[in-house]
């Protein structure tokens, strides 16, 4: 059975009627009809626990908390089907110390405001990508996969792990940070490894040279996932081996495509 747009159920989050009007027709024009609206943070973690939906949307600023206080207390639920929600920030917030959590949380876009409807349907179909995971395989033998993800934030490690676990890969480690990685590294043979890049203690930079220039294991693909900016230290990070580098946050085909290529 094909599934659209159209049978999303989506929580919207959003104190002011007239942005969340706004929203709510954007949604509507990309065929979403199910759109629950919230005016503040605590009524819309109680509608999401009684009726999990497919997608929360929320603002940064609402009356009572943050959007990212909103993602960071799902990811903590002790119910699993409201940790695993997919979350969407839309904000004009720019600011690194406040966004950097959202993306660590493993939300599926964040949007400015007012944001391209282009920008829309590549997060809608990025939540697709999440709960009804493509049946298409990859060109390797996924049974015999082992994957290393490292990050120092657990919710990161979550995300990635269940992208990944979408595409058929079940035997995954996890490090929480760069050392950690490379005891895990010297003692166990990965074919990929998925690092961060701003880590305490080994950074994703030195985890690779590390494995490109010390390791047994010198040709292991590396993905960097990261949402530094940075264009000079992304380049150090490319001079230093990784095999590709991946947004936080990042859309599931884009890793899948990453994965394809990394192993081919």
């Amino acid at each position: 059975m094909t599934i659209g747009f159209e049978d999303l159920s989506i929580c919207l989050v959003e104190p002011s009627n007239v942005q969340g009007n706004i929203i709510r027709q954007r949604l509507e024009e990309e065929g979403v009809r199910n759109v629950q609206l919230f005016p503040d943070g605590q009524t819309a973690l109680e509608g999401i626990r009684n009726y999990p939906p497919d997608l929360v949307i929320s603002a940064m600023y609402l009356p009572d908390m943050t959007g990212t206080d909103l993602v960071i207390r799902m990811r903590e639920d002790e119910d699993r089907n409201v940790r695993n929600v997919p979350f969407m920030l839309i904000s004009s917030e720019t600011r690194l110390a406040m966004l950097e959590p959202v993306r660590q949380a493993g939300a599926v876009a964040i949007l400015p405001k007012p944001f391209a409807p282009e920008d829309l349907h590549r997060a809608l179909v990025a939540t697709m990508d999440l709960i009804h995971p493509s049946t298409e395989s990859l060109d390797v033998v996924i049974e015999d996969l082992r994957v290393l993800v490292v990050d120092d934030s657990g919710m990161a490690r979550r995300h990635i792990r269940r992208v990944i676990e979408n595409l058929g890969i079940e035997h995954i480690d996890e490090a929480e940070n760069g050392r950690q990685a490379v005891e895990m590294i010297e003692s166990t043979f990965y074919d990929l490894v998925f690092s961060d890049y701003n880590m305490p203690e080994m950074d994703g930079e030195m985890l690779t040279r590390f494995i490109r220039e010390r390791s047994s294991q010198k040709s292991i693909p590396v993905i960097l996932v990261t949402s530094e900016r940075d264009s000079g230290r992304l380049s150090a990070v490319q001079q230093a081996g990784v095999s590709a580098i991946c947004d936080k946050p990042f859309e599931p085909s884009v890793v899948r495509d990453l994965i394809q290529r990394a192993l081919a």
